[in-house]
């Protein structure tokens, strides 16, 4: 049998094998004060800014192979994931406190479950869901214990609500597992599964042989590469828009046939061969008629080595495009310094302090002015055509931004340029 009894305050219930109800066993009606009870605290919760929910997400995240970690699109369905399934659970209990919850539609969390399957990485969404419990757990506890201080009260509360959770997670758990094996037999049926797992074999460095590697892939490894990587953040992607970035992509490099690979229902990985990259032009007009498609761009290297290394610098790209919505295209070499001086954040928002001082806080406006005109070399009217504003319209905002800095601009262009960068990047905080 399963154990659970809640018996004090920041202890989960004890549950000593993963147990479904049966849909014929009777679910147990918690008494009327108990339902308003858990219709406040879901309410309470439902209402808690998307900063709130953090927490889970960095449990969720903590111990995820680095596979995942490194791939931004993965990370950002896992937290997806965890808002469905978290909010979907909640607004149940509001309309219908203390009933049994079903798992939450298909399309919000089978997506990531079948990403997982591709990337040999299964045993990764149990452990990511337990552990999520986990932390909703102690979240929903916390609740319940600010609204109710009756021990009677409490302990019918927390079992009924225990129960649930239980239940829930345990039957989504198991669409889950159904989903990963239909999913198996899907690539067992095609060649993306052989791509991936060559790919993957030769980005991290394996001892595969480049020409076989290359006969695998359809694809030559001695030539000159550029990366990219082709996502989306809808949380429905359109496969076909990703399949027509990815073609756009190839068209605008002048490519006879890019290499591309799956790598999650959110991202394609592409190569295109070739020693000069894209035309940024045609690529951008072309991205104008595909509203979800973002592309982050990788430097052009040659060989196996230039392989690697560019895709790495892409997905270093697509991180920090991910931290700016509206951002639909990017190469690495706009990015890369930013990407060095980011990779301790508090580092770097230390330096953003010290550097800005009250500017960091201040609108937007005088920031992306003031970057404006140290990137046009210091030139008020090149920086005015950029920002498509009237040059005295510049020069106010310039000499306001200078105001607000700790120091005066002479001397420290590069530090201040720096400093904007990272703001602009990665936000004022």
């Amino acid at each position: 049998m399963t154990d659970r009894s809640v018996r004090t305050k920041g202890d989960l219930p004890r549950c000593t094998i993963l147990s479904v109800q049966p849909a014929h066993e009777s679910w147990p009606t918690p008494s009327p004060a108990v339902r308003e009870l858990i219709r406040t605290a879901a309410e309470a919760l439902l209402a808690v800014p998307e900063e709130g929910y953090d927490a889970i997400d960095a449990v969720t995240l903590a111990d995820l192979d680095p596979a995942i970690l490194g791939d931004p699109a993965l990370v950002a369905a896992i937290r997806r994931t965890n808002r469905a399934n978290l909010t979907h659970w909640l607004r149940v209990n509001v309309q219908r406190p203390g009933e049994r919850v079903p798992p939450a539609p298909p399309s919000e969390t089978f997506g990531v479950a079948r990403d997982l399957v591709r990337r040999g990485l299964d045993q990764t969404a149990v452990d990511a869901y337990r552990t999520g419990q986990n932390a909703a757990w102690r979240l929903w506890m916390a609740q319940a214990f600010a609204l109710t201080s009756d021990p009677a009260e409490l302990g019918e509360l927390l079992d009924v609500t225990a129960r649930s959770i239980f239940d829930f997670v345990d039957r989504t758990l198991l669409g889950i597992a159904e989903e990963m094996q239909r999913e198996r037999a899907h690539l067992t049926r095609g060649t993306q599964a052989e791509r991936l797992e060559v790919t993957t074999l030769v980005l991290g460095g394996a001892p595969i042989a480049a020409d076989r590697a290359s006969r695998r892939l359809g694809y030559e490894l001695g030539r000159t590469h550029t990366a990219a990587v082709v996502f989306t953040d809808a949380p429905e992607p359109d496969q076909g828009e990703l399949d027509a970035g990815a073609e756009l992509l190839a068209r605008a490099s002048g490519a006879r046939r890019p290499l591309t690979v799956l790598a999650s229902s959110a991202a394609l990985w592409t190569w295109t061969a070739g020693q000069d990259g894209p035309d940024l032009d045609a690529l951008r007009a072309g991205l104008a008629g595909l509203p979800t498609v973002r592309v982050a761009l990788g430097p052009t290297l040659p060989g196996v080595d230039g392989f690697r290394r560019s895709h790495q610098d892409a997905l270093a790209t697509q991180r920090l495009m991910q931290r700016v919505p509206d951002v639909r295209l990017t190469t690495f070499d706009e990015v890369q310094v930013v990407a060095l001086a980011t990779h301790d954040e508090q580092a770097a928002d230390e330096l953003v302090r010290r550097t800005l001082g009250p500017l960091a806080d201040a609108p937007a406006e005088l920031r992306d002015t003031l970057r404006a005109y140290l990137r046009e070399d210091c030139n008020a009217t090149r920086a005015a055509q950029v920002l498509y504003a009237h040059r005295n319209t510049v020069l106010n905002r310039l000499a306001r931004a200078q105001e607000l800095l700790p120091a005066p601009l002479a001397g420290r262009g590069l530090q201040v340029g720096l400093a904007l960068e990272i703001v602009h990047w990665l936000g004022p905080r």
